[in-house]
């Protein structure tokens, strides 16, 4: 797929069919994500798999009832690392660069699944201690964003965009 096709079809995706996601088309989103820019190449990020039913009910209840976590039958939580960028970017790696770096690796995962036939949607609406104690990260971790990843279930309304004008400005 063309890459600008790629950004105009991508639709954040809120109902999934019950289809499996092949394991090679998720292999390769994981590489996607791996190829992802960083803060000086640290990737301080971390990724976890969430394929169990169990696992991705109790993420519904985590993100405040946002049933389509479940229905998705695979869902990425990309967790920020930010002792990993601290060592070399200080108090601003810990607190941005790390951040940074999870979530250009989750819209790396966004168009990878897209061009994959798959569809995604950004989550970043969560109890952030219930799904630390959930998925028993360890401390130095921090979920960022949650990911869910499959077919699509139904297709979602198209939604306005700003005009580029009002959103872009020239540096005076």
């Amino acid at each position: 797929m063309d890459f600008f096709h790629l950004i105009e079809a991508r639709r954040s995706m809120r109902k999934y069919a019950e289809t499996p996601v092949e394991e090679e088309k998720l292999q390769r989103i994981l590489a996607a994500i791996n190829r992802a820019p960083s803060a000086g190449n640290l990737q301080a990020f971390e990724v976890f798999i969430v394929r169990k039913l169990e696992q991705r009910q109790a993420l519904v209840q985590a993100a405040w009832n946002q049933e389509f976590l479940a229905e998705a039958p695979v869902v990425l939580a990309f967790c920020a690392e930010p002792a990993r960028s601290a060592i070399k970017y200080g108090e601003r790696g810990a607190t941005l660069y790390a951040l940074q770096d999870a979530t250009i690796a989750c819209t790396f995962a966004m168009l990878a699944a897209k061009a994959l036939g798959l569809d995604t949607v950004w989550v970043g609406a969560f109890d952030e201690a219930a799904v630390s104690s959930l998925l028993r990260l360890p401390s130095d971790l921090r979920p960022a964003l949650l990911l869910p990843v499959g077919y699509a279930g139904k297709e979602p309304k198209p939604r306005p965009w700003r005009e580029l004008s009002d959103l872009i400005h020239e540096a005076t």
